[in-house]
């Protein structure tokens, strides 16, 4: 089984196990392997729960700009990855997160991660056209470079989605279209394919459950 399929069933059953019931607010999950962890409270055994997180990171953007883990800290965040001569899936992922930013551009709680996979071609200069091209704030949407082998480590190991070289795939590289929205925290509470309107609707709706969670 590809680590792709296995995220896919951890997903769909994480999402299974948290779907509101009649006249309970909905909570999202949160995605990802988690483990206990043992502490001792009055000479007693207590276990808690350590849920994965996205670690630390340092990558820089389109402004020439350090962007790390200080840069999301208190703010909710929806990453991608892509890189600007995509010529299959990308277009469509950008056509998507312009949605998501014009609805929350004017939000500073919420900020747009991406990633790209291809920066030996993606530069500053390049990233910096294309934002450019999309006419978006710099602030808002950070269009990230950095080291190719820990972009793409961050992708498969942290937001359990696919990025990888691959001769055969158009442009030389193949990714999933997935949008991922972490948490203030850094846990991930949600996953969305981010070619497909639907579920970057889907997306929006839990972006305003997250805000609402933040203000309790």
């Amino acid at each position: 089984m590809t680590k792709s399929l296995l995220y896919a069933g951890l997903f769909t059953l994480a999402l299974a196990s948290c779907q509101s019931k009649v006249g309970e607010e909905k909570q999202l999950p949160i995605l990802g392997p988690r483990e206990p962890k043992v502490t001792m409270v009055d000479g007693k055994p207590q276990v808690d729960t350590i849920y994965h997180s996205i670690p630390d990171f340092k990558f820089i953007d389109q402004d020439s700009q350090q962007v790390t883990q200080e840069t999301v800290a208190g703010k909710i965040y929806v990453a991608d990855f892509f890189f600007t001569s995509c010529p299959s899936i990308c277009p469509k992922m950008k056509s998507q997160m312009l949605r998501v930013y014009e609805k929350y551009k004017d939000n500073p709680k919420v900020i747009l991660l991406s990633h790209s996979i291809d920066p030996t071609h993606d530069t500053v200069a390049v990233l910096k056209e294309y934002a450019e091209r999309l006419g978006v704030d710099s602030k808002k949407w950070h269009f990230l470079t950095g080291d190719k082998d820990t972009i793409l480590g961050m992708a498969q190991n942290h937001y359990m989605t696919s990025a990888l070289e691959d001769k055969e795939a158009p442009g030389g590289f193949a990714h999933s279209g997935a949008f991922l929205l972490v948490d203030e925290k850094r846990h991930v509470r949600g996953h969305y394919d981010g070619t497909m309107a639907p579920d970057v609707d889907r997306l929006m709706q839990d972006i305003d459950l997250l805000l609402q969670e933040k203000k309790k």
